[in-house]
């Protein structure tokens, strides 16, 4: 059993009033092969819907890049007084992943870095400068910095592993974390491992393990592909209603599962089905496009759209779920090529002292 007592650290929830989104600027174009040309486009449309409610912080490699950037956000209109760059080495540009992953700390709310070691999903081999880049980040802000430890190992997560309500629940995937076989984070780590480190280092003291994520995703069962928190007490959990296709059972048993799990006040879940669009496919491979890989910014959601009828339909469900802010569609058929959307590529900052 992990201890209950009320954590020194919190991860706020992605609603939460933010200080800051970052984002890395697009450089590999080994991540969108035969795309590449297009994907600077993508992340413009993302900073333009962003950059009016929050500082845009942008990772960048170098002077050049830092100018390309420039060129194109100034021809889509977003203002430059809202946008930071930040010259920092890195491989690729997932930055859900890779970014800082800010927390509050105590009772006044002081930012606080968590720094999670970060080794490509445990899959690629291009990930040494990717593993800086949070401490980096960091010490450009002048943040402290804490590294995640457990049994006097340094813990390697990814953001886009775990999804929080801030107000104690955690969600996440056996098949990322869990699987002995198949790229393993952290070998030798089990449930209660976990369980103590989501504890420890993000204020969770209730963890909801969901089984397997959905097809084509390359990380292996992140939980921001398939289910996200809409509330402190709302998720949407996505559905396919064709039982030949490969998600159709892995997702209903992810759904049973959440009907019979508990927030962290024991009482139960509001649950919202979220559709999926049609199977996308580039080079015959399937590819992770989902409508849970939004992003909650504070002055949008920011939802991926893939030319598909569905697109209207889950635009429509998170708008209503999303009263406070509009909902906006971006389109995600050219960044899904390289499995991720809007949700991997941003970094929420929460602000600071928010309780």
């Amino acid at each position: 059993m992990i201890s209950r007592r009320s954590p020194a650290l919190r991860l706020p929830a992605e609603w939460e009033p933010h200080e800051a989104t970052w984002i890395s600027w697009p450089r590999n174009a080994s991540d969108w092969p035969g795309k590449f040309a297009a994907i600077p486009w993508a992340f413009a449309e993302m900073a333009r819907a962003i950059a009016p409610g929050e500082i845009l912080r942008i990772i960048v490699a170098s002077a050049s890049h830092e100018a390309r950037a420039r060129r194109v956000l100034g021809r889509v209109g977003v203002d430059p007084g809202r946008v930071e760059f930040f010259r920092i080495p890195s491989d690729r540009g997932w930055t859900r992943d890779t970014g800082p992953i800010t927390v509050l700390r105590g009772a006044r709310g002081a930012q606080q870095v968590v720094r999670f070691r970060f080794t490509a999903w445990a899959r690629y081999p291009d990930w040494r400068r990717d593993d800086t880049v949070a401490p980096r980040a960091a010490q450009a802000l002048g943040l402290p910095l804490v590294t995640a430890t457990h049994g006097g190992r340094q813990v390697v997560l990814e953001g886009g592993a775990v999804e929080v309500n801030g107000r104690g629940t955690l969600i996440t995937t056996e098949e990322c974390l869990l699987d002995p076989g198949v790229q393993v984070r952290n070998p030798g780590f089990g449930r209660s491992d976990y369980e103590e480190i989501f504890r420890r280092w993000l204020g969770a003291t209730n963890v909801i393990w969901l089984g397997q994520g959905i097809a084509g995703d390359d990380t292996h069962g992140h939980v921001d592909d398939l289910c996200r928190f809409v509330g402190p007490r709302t998720v949407v959990v996505c559905a396919e209603k064709n039982s030949a296709d490969a998600n159709h059972a892995a997702l209903a048993e992810n759904r049973e599962r959440l009907a019979g799990a508990r927030l962290e006040d024991g009482s139960k879940l509001e649950i919202v089905a979220l559709p999926l669009p049609a199977p996308l496919y580039f080079d015959g491979q399937r590819l992770p496009a989902s409508y849970a890989n939004f992003y909650i910014a504070n002055a949008a959601v920011l939802v991926p759209t893939f030319n598909d009828p569905m697109d209207r339909v889950a635009l429509g469900i998170l708008g209503e779920l999303f009263r406070d802010r509009p909902v906006v569609g971006i389109h995600a058929v050219d960044l899904v090529w390289g499995f991720g959307t809007l949700h991997c590529l941003t970094q929420q900052q929460p602000v600071p002292g928010h309780r």
